[in-house]
């Protein structure tokens, strides 16, 4: 659509950098203190933190953090348990076969296993109970455990405290970037459908450029900008966080996220059509194939209409009143195809495209 200028999705080099440079003193700090400390001659438990929980975005390094934490606490309780009851492996069991080991084994496995998948967060198991256990299990010498849980203390605190004062993003800016990049591959996805409807017929399953995670985009730009709205209220930790955010950024995201659920609905419903013909069974030839693809072909100007309204609602500093004017030209189409083609299964559809003007609609109506 016009107006449309795709981010890339690669970071450039200048961010790559200073994230590796981040990386690396998160890393090494702890290293050296837990030297210093003496809590092991090797603390690699204490650089682990900083490659397992520094993203992107740096400011969710609290969470990340917590869950890590937690999850070591569980793995090292879990396996000094099993441990207390069980003989831990020895040098011998090692070079033979061990019954009482691989007991031991087995029981350090399936109370990690337990553990992992009790502690279920953020739609995925604590993978760090399950290691943190193997690895106690792994070199059970005395005062390794404790050694571990402060190393990894230690490296944790140090990612949490120290990794949004070097060089911190702009979560206000990276949602904004988040959001044109969504812009630039909604554009190219629904142009792609444009096209291939113009032509005469559905786009066959292979068809539609991948769209597995476009969808997924406007929700996790406005999970990062409520995540960054909440740190506004809290002491002024992170240096080059703003205070305000870009005019009118929150309510684009928030369309982005609902348009990209409607629009979802109506790719996969094209996909369905060129499996079936509506009914659940493969399509026919004949006449009721030209009368069906002369629906779809009468549907291409109403998805291009679509795609230019929304893209332009999306677009920062966009006029109102061409938004507007925009959606009365979809809903005009919309109208016009309905009437031309009444039948329920064009009714189904029209139904993503219908509920993505909806959107677009309440959307204008919010704004001042």
């Amino acid at each position: 659509m016009p107006g449309t200028v795709p981010v890339p999705l690669d970071p450039p080099p200048r961010a790559r950098l200073r994230s590796a440079t981040r990386l690396a003193v998160c890393a090494a700090v702890p290293w050296f203190l837990c030297l210093w400390w003496g809590t092991s001659t090797v603390p690699v438990p204490a650089a682990l933190p900083a490659v397992l929980i520094l993203r992107d975005d740096v400011y969710d390094a609290p969470r990340r953090g917590w869950d890590r934490l937690v999850g070591v606490v569980v793995g090292v309780a879990l396996t000094t348990f099993v441990l207390h009851w069980l003989p831990p492996p020895t040098a011998s069991s090692v070079t033979s076969v061990s019954a009482a080991a691989s007991v031991s084994f087995l029981a350090v496995l399936a109370c990690g296993c337990a553990g992992m998948y009790l502690m279920y967060q953020g739609g995925a198991p604590n993978q760090q109970v399950l290691v943190s256990a193997l690895v106690i299990y792994a070199t059970a010498l005395p005062g390794y455990a404790l050694a571990r849980l402060v190393e990894s203390a230690v490296g944790i605190a140090t990612v949490v405290l120290l990794g949004p004062l070097l060089w911190p993003p702009d979560p206000y800016r990276s949602a904004a970037a988040g959001l044109g990049t969504y812009r630039g591959e909604l554009d190219g996805l629904l142009g792609a459908v444009g096209a291939r409807l113009g032509e005469g017929g559905p786009p066959t399953a292979d068809g539609l450029p991948e769209d597995a995670e476009l969808w997924l985009r406007p929700r996790n730009g406005l999970a990062a900008y409520e995540r960054a709205a909440r740190r506004t209220r809290l002491p002024r930790l992170y240096l080059r966080t703003p205070k305000r955010p870009p005019d009118g950024l929150e309510e684009r995201l928030r369309l982005a996220a609902r348009t990209a659920l409607t629009l979802q609905y109506f790719t996969q419903e094209l996909r369905e059509r060129a499996r079936t013909d509506g009914t659940g069974r493969p399509p026919r030839t004949g006449q009721d194939t030209a009368l069906r693809d002369t629906a779809l072909r009468e549907l291409a100007p109403l998805v291009r209409a679509t795609a230019r309204t929304v893209d332009t609602a999306l677009r920062g500093g966009a006029d109102r009143a061409a938004v507007a004017a925009d959606l009365d030209r979809a809903r005009a189409l919309d109208l016009a195809h309905r009437a031309a083609h009444p039948t329920r299964h064009d009714a189904v559809l029209r139904a993503g495209l219908h509920l993505t003007h909806e959107a677009v609609a309440d959307h204008l109506s919010a704004r001042p």
